[in-house]
């Protein structure tokens, strides 16, 4: 079978370039008897894209100067110049969550999260409007839509993506999430200057729910014995206070220290289409709280504690009986593990493909 995949995204360090790296560095691995061909369509960083690509495994890579914005117009808007024209023709093209390029090919896309529907007013007009043109050629063209949860296939048939052709396959961490040795940890709390107890939050985004983390971190800080509210993510130009500290974009290869040296980590989002950094938390022995809407539950299982997020009290409790709770919730986030692995996404990712190539 030869396989043409969009990983125009793989550069961004992003939970969809995770999704994308792992997943094609698995299908080469596990059936090596295909034949893949990689696009990647970058202005500036094509050769990143290249050297990526061709890390991943026995692959034939494909770049181009098609950047993201023109890629939207090409594909989303004008939608012309079918993808083949420029990577060649094969059996079955699975598109990026980005750009949506005609094709005569079956066509595979994978859907991580419908956000920009659920929470407009906190998603960037621009991104808003390129997913949402997007979706429109995937409800038409799309011959199979994967998506990483329940949640998510609810939420995509709610807006008319015809359930027949979804498929429910969950992601997983990547290996580099597991518990750090305590010189690493030390290594990267004393780069960040982080002293005393402190609990990790990821995202800063109004999605991410940061403002209520921080208020519920500041009604909670006494009886939970914590020092900081470490933050990671967005820029650096917030404010850091006593008890909060912003790092900023932190590399991905310095998160394992974070989430292995954390207390606890606060991930009470207010929508997420899946949820990898809870699967990180577990991975690093760090115990979890988190939400109790979309797929957050679905995720964690039994394995965090659970609360309402947009009750910051609810939040404030939940930090300390997460922490009470730590040892036995650790022990059950490594059981919950056990049900993800890019193993069973790509089995199950080649499942998809050899369907559609037999219709």
């Amino acid at each position: 079978m030869k396989i043409l995949i969009d990983v125009s995204q793989i550069i961004y360090e992003t939970g969809v370039s995770v999704y994308t790296k792992e997943l094609v560095s698995h299908l080469v691995k596990l059936f090596p008897e295909n034949e893949y061909i990689l696009y990647g369509g970058s202005l500036r960083r094509g050769k990143e894209i290249r050297v990526l690509s061709e890390s991943l495994g026995d692959v034939r890579t494909v770049t181009t100067f098609i950047s993201p914005t023109i890629a939207d117009v090409l594909w989303n808007r004008l939608h012309i110049l079918p993808i083949e024209k420029i990577a060649g023709k094969a059996d079955i093209f699975h598109s990026s969550d980005w750009a949506e390029p005609p094709s005569g090919m079956p066509k595979v896309t994978t859907i991580h999260d419908l956000s920009f529907i659920h929470y407009p007013k906190f998603t960037d007009p621009k991104i808003s409007s390129t997913h949402k043109r997007r979706l429109y050629w995937v409800k038409r063209e799309s011959t199979a839509v994967i998506v990483p949860s329940k949640a998510t296939k609810e939420d995509a048939t709610k807006l008319g993506i015809s359930e027949k052709k979804i498929r429910v396959i969950p992601e997983a961490p990547s290996r580099i999430y597991k518990k750090q040795k305590a010189s690493k940890i030390r290594k990267v709390r004393g780069k960040y200057k982080i002293e005393g107890r402190y609990a990790l939050a990821v995202g800063t985004s109004p999605r991410k729910n940061i403002v209520r983390i921080i208020n519920a971190f500041d009604k909670a800080k006494v009886e939970s014995k914590l020092n900081k509210l470490v933050v990671v993510g967005g820029g650096v130009s917030r404010s850091n206070t006593k008890n909060l500290m912003y790092l900023g974009h932190v590399p991905t290869s310095e998160l394992p220290a974070l989430y292995s040296g954390a207390s606890i980590f606060i991930y009470t989002s207010l929508y997420e289409g899946f949820g990898l950094p809870i699967l990180e938390a577990f991975s690093c022995g760090c115990p979890v709280l988190t939400s109790n809407v979309s797929s957050m539950p679905e995720v964690a299982g039994s394995a965090a504690v659970l609360v309402d997020p947009e009750s910051t009290e609810e939040i404030t409790e939940g930090i300390v009986e997460t922490l009470n709770k730590s040892e036995g919730l650790i022990e059950k986030g490594k059981e919950r593990l056990r049900y993800y692995s890019w193993e069973n996404a790509a089995n199950a990712t080649m499942s998809v493909y050899e369907e559609l190539i037999k219709l």
